[in-house]
């Protein structure tokens, strides 16, 4: 599954602009599931299993990535930007980028600190006020190469570091490493898989997906902040790496199905596999959207743990992956069976 994900970190793809992260899903799918792209850009898959069972259980990770839209060029060649879901403006200053069609090599500049006035060097920097570099020397150079529209993204190698794993956009092409991993293999009972679009912006895609489908169950898989840094107390860390998938008991946007929340634990230790409370209710994901769709959908939220989510590097435990996948894949089955 490293190798699906390695690749999946390495496709730009912010929410809107998913189009290369479908493409590439839809290749490694090729016969192994039924694909279909709707009209937001959706990629819904349906995988045959040996039964039909007796419930419709939708599983769904957003393909989206948070990054930047290139909404200007200047006069000297430089490009203003708007950024694409929530990013911590703390983070953007001096930072690679790759812009456009053709990724070409940024870096996002500001003043300099030397001719920042008092008050501005005891602020964090809007991000109205920087600029992204392409080292064009006029507005012409530049809109020869890009555009108002384009996209940007944080320009980040994907690395293994001992038992994590280093990248951009593991919020969630994690999520959509697993559920790909598991469409490849076989299933016990009939799925419904949704590789969504424009989670970061507002759920967008998983709105629609339900509707179309009518699920009666549903997993949301996703990442989530872990905060399990040194001077972080242990009850304000939400999850730890290396300690499972996190699970949702409620967040902003969802209260979730408490006898599902319940039988994730159960499953685990069943399997003897970590797992983990999510210790903060805070953030949401596509679950808000899904829960809510036609008369509502039982759901359930199984996240993987991600160090400094929408920065330009996230870290996660390889074995929380897997250990999500096994659960994702017999959850599922215990939903489609009726046993949940």
């Amino acid at each position: 599954m490293m190798e699906l994900l390695k690749q999946l970190c390495e496709i730009p793809g912010i929410s809107g602009r998913e189009e290369r992260v479908r493409t590439f899903l839809m290749e490694a799918i090729g016969d192994k599931a039924q694909c279909k792209v709707d009209a937001l850009g959706n990629l819904l898959v349906h995988k045959e299993g040996k039964s039909r069972g007796i419930k419709r259980v939708l599983l769904d990770a957003h393909m989206d990535e948070v990054g930047f839209l290139i909404t200007h060029v200047d006069e000297e060649g430089f490009l203003r930007f708007t950024t694409v879901g929530g990013i911590d403006s703390k983070v953007l200053l001096g930072k690679h980028v790759l812009v456009g069609d053709n990724l070409l090599p940024g870096i996002i500049a500001g003043k300099p600190i030397h001719l920042l006035k008092a008050d501005e060097r005891d602020k964090a920097v809007d991000a109205s006020d920087l600029r992204i570099d392409i080292g064009a020397s006029s507005k012409e150079q530049a809109e020869q190469v890009v555009h108002p529209g384009d996209m940007a993204v944080w320009d980040t190698s994907f690395e293994k570091m001992g038992n994590l794993l280093k990248g951009r956009a593991l919020d969630n092409r994690a999520g959509c490493a697993m559920l790909l991993k598991l469409v490849l293999g076989e299933v016990p009972y009939d799925l419904d898989v949704v590789f969504s679009v424009q989670e970061e912006i507002g759920l967008h895609g998983a709105k629609t997906a339900a509707f179309a489908l009518t699920p009666d169950l549903s997993i949301v898989v996703d990442t989530t902040t872990a905060a399990d840094l040194s001077g972080v107390p242990e009850e304000k860390q939400v999850c730890r790496l290396g300690a499972g998938p996190a699970i949702s008991f409620m967040d902003l946007r969802t209260m979730y199905d408490k006898s599902l929340y319940d039988a994730a634990f159960s499953m685990a230790k069943r399997l003897n596999i970590p797992c983990q409370p999510k210790a903060s209710v805070s953030g949401g994901n596509n679950a808000g959207a899904i829960h809510q769709s036609g008369t509502g959908v039982r759901t359930l939220a199984l996240s993987t743990p991600c160090r400094y989510l929408h920065s330009p590097a996230g870290l996660i435990c390889e074995d929380d992956l897997t250990n999500g996948l096994i659960l994702v894949r017999e959850l599922s089955a215990a939903m489609a069976s009726g046993q949940l």
